[in-house]
């Protein structure tokens, strides 16, 4: 196999605000289109060349450990947590499985990963349930020119509601889309190795290490205002099922350009 920067993705999580949709299954393999978002977001990195995925898994872990070893083409790999899918195109992808626990966050989730990122100076990262037609070679290779320990994509929320402002009297003076005015956290971390020394046992990713983060001037954002979705509630499955089904989901740039086959 290639080699190429390790991808990390949290799957740990019990998805509670998508219960409606699926009440015993993990939320990475709800489907969007009939193929999970987990396979959706890993096509994504696929497509870029980056097909070395580590699955941090907690809830429902053997749901997931099960459909990767039920794909055709599934052998396995040099681990018994390691599962190599030969028939993936245009090259194999490598999924090795971290059994973090149901409960651990996901600072702790990427501890119980460290083991298997010792050779990595350079990997990527993400939650399980975001999607976007972000470049990534040009981002990743950003990040990894500004030396900063951790970078980040801050994304549009997708809200409807709108901020309200006022004077002590009660007259608005100012009102608009909250998405207009907020930036948050979209994930596709890109970390250097260094990020573990801002780490300390059962703190979480974006609270105490960041802030550490931050103080040092190692926390990097970049802002990315095209297509951005997360798979949080039946109202987010149905619009991107619509996207799907269309044909003109962002996110699938496999059907419409080259892929990236890394050395």
């Amino acid at each position: 196999m290639a080699a190429t920067l390790k991808v990390v993705i949290f799957c740990g999580g019990q998805g509670l605000r998508i219960r409606e949709v699926a009440d015993d299954v993990p939320k990475p393999l709800v489907c969007i289109g009939g193929e999970p978002v987990l396979i959706h977001l890993m096509r994504y990195y696929a497509h870029f060349g980056y097909r070395d995925f580590v699955l941090c898994i907690g809830y429902r872990g053997d749901a997931i450990r099960g459909y990767f070893s039920r794909q055709e083409g599934a052998i396995p790999g040099q681990s018994p947590d390691t599962i190599l899918l030969t028939l993936a195109q245009p090259a194999p992808w490598q999924v090795t499985f971290v059994d973090s626990g149901v409960d651990a966050s996901i600072g702790e989730r990427l501890q119980a990963a460290r083991s298997v990122l010792s050779d990595a100076d350079v990997f990527l990262a993400n939650y399980a349930d975001g999607l976007t037609d972000l470049h990534l070679p040009s981002y990743v290779g950003a990040a990894i020119s500004s030396g900063a320990t951790a970078t980040f994509i801050a994304v549009r929320p997708n809200l409807t509601y709108h901020f309200v402002e006022s004077d002590a009297d009660g007259r608005v003076v100012r009102m608009g889309p909250i998405a207009s005015e907020l930036w948050i956290n979209g994930g596709y971390f890109v970390f250097r190795r260094e990020l573990f020394e801002s780490m300390r046992d059962g703190e979480d990713l974006v609270e105490e290490p960041f802030r550490r983060l931050i103080g040092a001037g190692q926390l990097r954002v970049h802002r990315y205002g095209g297509f951005y979705a997360s798979l949080d509630t039946l109202k987010d499955k149905v619009m991107l099922d619509g996207l799907v089904a269309s044909g003109k989901a962002p996110w699938e740039l496999w059907r419409s350009l080259p892929a990236v086959v890394k050395a």
